[in-house]
């Protein structure tokens, strides 16, 4: 980029943020004489949604339980979709959201409405930017899935539409709100493990019968995928077939990422990755249906443990996984070491010196959670009880809908979304260059050294 345009990209960024700064506080002013005047808050956030199939539908189930949301119109091109959200929007509301179907192209229709606030896209991967630039385009909030971004370019789409729009992008991170993530947030921030040293996190989920299955049932039976699939082996596993790299990194980076103030006064500066031999699909389809099966000569390109190292600007190391084709229990492999201390959620343990009463010895992590609970969680707990994933659903589209409703900021943006997303393009690439160093774009152009943490530091999200 010569110097000219890089002047007018960075003062185009500098009027999108201006535009969100102002015109965000000024309306939550308003509201908030509002509510104290008439002693209740009356905000609603106008909604829709692209792709409702069984992750969307969560999401709809939990806007749909709120008294400050309206549901305006749903987008899916599966009819059966479109027909188990209405049961389910009739259910709470008593009517039913307008539709939008029949082609792949039809979220563009309603993104035409003018009465929808914010969206959620809960759609296949190659969707997620696509879909959220043009919902910023629109002139509406995006909440995209992850991850959020599949290329470097769609990654700096997602940063160049919010920046130009003045629209945020959030990127609908759950993990980042799990109760012993955030606990373990609060003892950070209390800097009860020192300064950070070196974190430990990724995707350690075996799926194999989730990218595949024979129509009978979603999860488990048969080895097809593809167009004689059902649910996420329709599409999921076509990436196992075609890349090689972490192709699902926010779920552990996410967290990491927030622990370790990512653009706001740290960022990501490289990669290397590693990828192991590819067995792990290959072996489940002979198992399951012998060597004669068609899908038997299918060549999987993703390595079935993908080993990402990432070097930020304050010197931190973090070690990435993915592993998602192999026999194994689940785990999200969370380390957090610093100066004074360590936790590990795989054994659920941790030592902190001068604290733990046994040196070189774990202790149980289970009394540090509970009293360093975060305050979010000790709000909302109720709540959040039975709204997917341990409660943290109920989190992560309650940080999304406020943010809507008030015309704020997202506590996740598109600084995130692609920092986060970048992992899996930086990685493919290390890894078709023999592990070679790759390095991490500033997204945020310089002004992450100014930005400060706003992540669950408010008293409401």
């Amino acid at each position: 980029m010569d110097r000219r345009k890089f002047i007018m990209t960075g003062a185009l960024a500098g009027v999108g943020a201006t535009v969100v700064s102002r015109e965000s506080i000024a309306k939550e002013v308003k509201a908030k004489a509002a509510s104290v005047l008439t002693g209740k808050d009356d905000r609603t956030a106008r909604m829709a949604f692209i792709g409702v199939g069984q992750r969307g539908r969560n999401h709809l189930n939990i806007v749909l339980r709120r008294e400050d949301t309206e549901v305006i119109a749903i987008c899916d091109i599966d009819p059966e979709a479109i027909t188990e959200s209405q049961k389910m929007i009739r259910e709470f509301r008593g009517k039913e959201a307008a539709v939008y179907t029949g082609d792949e192209r039809a979220f563009e229709r309603m993104l035409e409405r003018d009465d929808i606030d914010g969206v959620i896209i809960a759609t296949p991967w190659l969707w997620h930017s696509k879909m959220a630039v043009a919902c910023m385009k629109a002139g509406k909030y995006a909440g995209v899935e992850v991850s959020a971004a599949n290329t470097m370019e769609e990654c700096w789409d997602l940063v160049n539409t919010s920046e130009e729009t003045g629209k945020p992008c959030m990127i609908l991170e759950n993990v980042c709100y799990r109760r012993d993530v955030m606990a373990i947030l609060n003892m950070v921030r209390q800097n009860m493990f020192g300064e950070m040293l070196h974190l430990e996190c990724g995707y350690q989920h075996d799926l194999r019968e989730v990218k595949f299955n024979n129509g009978q049932q979603v999860y488990g039976g048969g080895v097809e995928f593809g167009g004689n699939a059902l649910s996420e082996a329709k599409w999921r596993t076509h990436h196992s077939v075609h890349r090689n790299g972490d192709l699902y990194p926010t779920h552990g980076i996410g967290p990491v990422a927030v622990y370790t103030n990512i653009n706001r006064g740290n960022r990501f500066v490289s990669l290397t990755s590693t990828a192991s031999k590819a067995r792990g699909l290959h072996n489940h389809i002979i198992k399951q249906a012998g060597r004669d099966h068609h899908n038997a000569n299918v060549e999987f390109k993703l390595g079935d443990i993908v080993t990402t190292v990432i070097r930020t600007q304050n010197e931190e190391s973090i070690i990435v996984s993915h592993d998602t084709n192999s026999p194994r229990p689940y785990s999200l492999g969370f380390r957090v070491q610093g100066t004074e201390g360590i936790w590990m959620d795989v054994n659920q343990s941790l030592y902190i010196q001068g604290v733990s009463p046994k040196a070189h010895q774990w202790e149980k992590a289970a009394p540090y959670l509970e009293k360093y609970d975060h305050p979010l969680w000790k709000k909302y707990a109720e709540k959040a009880t039975g709204s997917g994933h341990g409660g943290m659903d109920f989190f992560v589209d309650h940080a999304f809908v406020e943010s809507v409703k008030r015309g704020v900021a997202t506590p996740l943006d598109a600084y995130d979304a692609a920092a986060w997303s970048a992992i899996s393009p930086l990685s493919e690439a290390s890894i078709a260059a023999g592990s070679a160093p790759q390095a991490f774009p500033d997204f945020t152009r310089g002004t992450w050294m100014n930005r400060k943490p706003v992540f669950a530091l408010g008293d409401d999200y």
